[in-house]
């Protein structure tokens, strides 16, 4: 049986396994992030910690996230994953023995969250830059959606089973399934066969970077991407980082309120990525990422605005459909316009305006939010969001027509 364009990747072997470990360990790391996000806001009470602490785990990609795309282009690309995995584990192992023995103190958990950031932005890009050696090019939009779909159906599955087991054992089991899941993706790492790294002839690592920067800043569509990344990464992903926050501080109601939203978004987001393949495919990926990035902050508005947690959780699942929409048309069209000698430092420069304007955006708005509300801060900043993508817009007509992957334009 012929498989959708949408599910075309699975039928490469490689890819399978690949995604299967993937989602194994991203239902750990989700069980480890809603736990970890409750356990913080129960011991300070504030929301500002809890942006916090979820800015710790993706601030890393703005140091560490360049660097990682420069290894990925330069060293074997499954040793590196390889080890970078390791360390997230044995962070991952250590969060557990600080749970089990009360000892899980917001400092010290942050600082686990930091070091393991900092290895999956060493990862990360190299984890993206396989991915066309796994697949044939004409299937890379739909393999990086689905790849979308496992990191989202983790936030569905995940956040469930943290509330049951949380529930049940503590959060120390929930830090410990985590430790146990990235074994699953070890698994499949390791039998991977892939080609060889391109020479670098010597190249300094700074000066390697800049290459990478340096294409990114010439290519239209890049820069279009890397903008509207940039936008959506302040004003619109914050509103990840305070999902606890508003469970407990809005609805009253932590453990199930932010599984319940969690779960809710991350349903959005796999019923968008089933679909995101098949619509690059008829309308291309410029008009699908635009009309969502318009979108966007009409649902966050909405989800800023619910006065219940079930609409609330409806609203969610729309803004989660529209941001996988957007991160995933981001990251596809970066991957499909960067030359492959350059690929691991292209991808990089997307981590580093996610990296660091994501933990700005998150401690900005958990600050601002215990001072005015978090719904007045996600509302604004949604509000912010749709006037400044107009704004480009109409001042610069025409900035984001090569907004597509470069095997859309031949």
């Amino acid at each position: 049986m012929q498989l959708p364009r949408s599910l075309a990747p699975f039928r490469r072997r490689a890819y399978a396994r690949f995604w299967f470990g993937a989602f194994v360990s991203n239902i750990g790391t989700w069980m480890e992030t809603v736990g970890v996000g409750i356990l913080v806001t129960k011991q300070t009470g504030q929301a500002g910690w809890t942006g916090i602490v979820a800015a710790a785990g993706f601030l890393p990609s703005a140091f560490a996230g360049l660097i990682g795309g420069v290894l990925a282009d330069r060293l074997p690309r499954r040793m590196l994953l390889l080890c970078t995995l390791l360390v997230q584990t044995a962070m991952a192992t250590l969060l557990t023995v600080l749970a089990v023995t009360g000892n899980a103190h917001p400092v010290g958990v942050t600082l686990i969250v930091f070091v393991s950031g900092t290895a999956g932005a060493i990862g990360f890009p190299t984890y993206q830059a396989l991915l066309p050696d796994l697949v044939p090019a004409e299937d890379v939009p739909a393999a990086m959606a689905l790849g979308s779909a496992q990191w989202n159906l983790g936030r569905v599955v995940g956040p469930a089973l943290a509330g049951i087991v949380i529930g049940i054992g503590g959060y120390g089991w929930a830090f410990g399934i985590n430790a146990l899941s990235f074994f699953a993706v070890i698994a499949a790492v390791v039998p991977m066969r892939l080609p060889p790294p391109a020479g670098h002839g010597g190249q300094k690592v700074l000066s390697a970077i800049a290459d990478g920067v340096r294409h990114v800043r010439h290519d239209d569509g890049l820069r279009a991407v890397v903008t509207y990344l940039s936008f959506n990464s302040l004003l619109a992903a914050p509103f990840i980082a305070l999902v606890p926050a508003v469970a407990l501080k809005v609805f009253d109601n932590g453990r199930f309120g932010t599984s319940m939203l969690v779960t809710a978004q991350g349903a959005g987001a796999v019923l968008m990525a089933l679909v995101a393949g098949g619509l690059y495919h008829k309308v291309g990926q410029r008009s699908v990422v635009l009309v969502s990035f318009l979108f966007l902050p009409l649902a966050l508005v909405a989800y800023a605005a619910a006065p219940t947690l079930g609409l609330a959780a409806a609203a969610i699942f729309v803004v989660g459909a529209g941001y996988l929409a957007c991160l995933s048309g981001f990251n596809t069209i970066a991957q499909l316009r960067a030359p492959i000698a350059l690929r691991g430092r292209v991808l990089s420069v997307n981590m580093v305006a996610l990296g660091l304007l994501y933990p700005i955006g998150a401690i900005t708005q958990g600050w601002i939010a215990d001072r005015i509300g978090l719904r007045w801060t996600i509302g604004g900043a949604a509000v912010l969001l749709g006037a400044l993508t107009l704004l480009v817009r109409t001042l610069r007509p025409g900035f984001d027509r090569d907004l597509e992957g470069l095997q859309e334009l031949l």
